[in-house]
């Protein structure tokens, strides 16, 4: 395994978001461990207890897209809301 653009973001994140979430950005792109069930032999009961929403994150990663195209518009204050609850105006990238 190695590092990239998820365990960036995990680190400039991870003094504001829940565990859940923070498990999510690091692994999400983990697919042998996840959605294979490779590795399981490895897992400590952390990694146990946070599998399941990592499992249910994958139903909405890649590959998981629809085909209509989305009102950035109608979606935007919903997610600014999201963003402004667990983020600082100002993230250290």
């Amino acid at each position: 395994m190695s590092s990239g653009h998820d365990e960036y973001l995990y680190h400039v994140v991870k003094d504001y978001l829940p565990a859940e979430a923070l498990y999510i950005i690091r692994y999400h792109s983990f697919y042998s461990f996840h959605k294979e069930d490779e590795y399981n032999y490895l897992l400590n009961d952390y990694d146990k207890k946070m599998l399941p929403w990592l499992k249910l994150f994958q139903q909405y990663d890649l590959y998981s897209k629809a085909n209509e195209k989305i009102d950035l518009d109608e979606l935007r204050p919903f997610y600014e809301e999201l963003v402004a609850e667990f983020l600082p105006e100002k993230l250290q990238w």
